[in-house]
């Protein structure tokens, strides 16, 4: 289960954003809304662990994130947070396999050449994981992305606009994927987005006035 409570948050010279509590139980699919300058971009960065709050508590399996420690934050992130951003950030000198490999490495756990070969069979791109980002196409990148932010297993997978630079074809493909992985992952998926083509695949939503 995920809550937030009482959080608010204001920068410098900014106006302070105050956050509605927010409970999320496990494996729970959800819709993320507001304006341009509601505190969506504040609000995802504080979920992920990026930005401490002013005030209030992010609690994730039990754990107030924000009682850690910085290295104990980056490594809990790194299990247990899956981010997938508008447009993929891979490293470009390695290729699919070793980005993923990668990404098991940075949270603290043993390359599992298995596991990566699971995530990219259940996303229709396995022959790619000898493949480097640039030979891949913009739907296969945003594939590779989704790969990365599951590959751990996580509890909750974080979509930063993920439809919004892609066709009507590719935006329903990884809209469905994302769907699906957060279902066999059991992992409770966020979506932050202002691409209309997405709202309707969603009954959860949180609105930021």
């Amino acid at each position: 289960m995920i809550s937030l409570t009482s959080l608010s948050h204001h920068y410098p010279g900014g106006k302070a954003i105050a956050f509605k509590d927010w409970q999320i139980n496990k494996a729970e699919q959800w819709l993320l809304l507001g304006e341009s300058g509601s505190g969506k971009t504040t609000l995802l960065h504080i979920l992920t662990g990026i930005l401490k709050p002013e005030a209030g508590e992010v609690r994730i399996n039990e754990t107030s994130i924000y009682n850690l420690s910085s290295k104990k934050l980056d490594q809990f992130r790194g299990r247990n947070i899956g981010i997938i951003f508008q447009r993929p950030h891979l490293i470009k000198s390695l290729n699919i396999s070793d980005n993923l490999v990668l990404a098991q490495s940075f949270a603290g756990l043993p390359a599992d050449l298995n596991r990566v070969h699971e995530v990219l069979s259940s996303l229709g791109i396995a022959e790619k994981k000898e493949a480097y980002p640039n030979e891949l196409s913009q739907g296969q990148l945003q594939r590779v992305s989704i790969a990365r932010a599951v590959i751990n297993k996580p509890t909750l997978i974080i979509a930063d606009e993920p439809t919004s630079s892609l066709d009507d074809k590719n935006a329903a493909a990884v809209l469905a994927l994302l769907l699906h992985q957060s279902d066999i992952n059991q992992a409770t998926l966020v979506v932050a987005t202002h691409d209309k083509r997405v709202k309707d695949a969603f009954t959860n939503t949180y609105q930021l006035a």
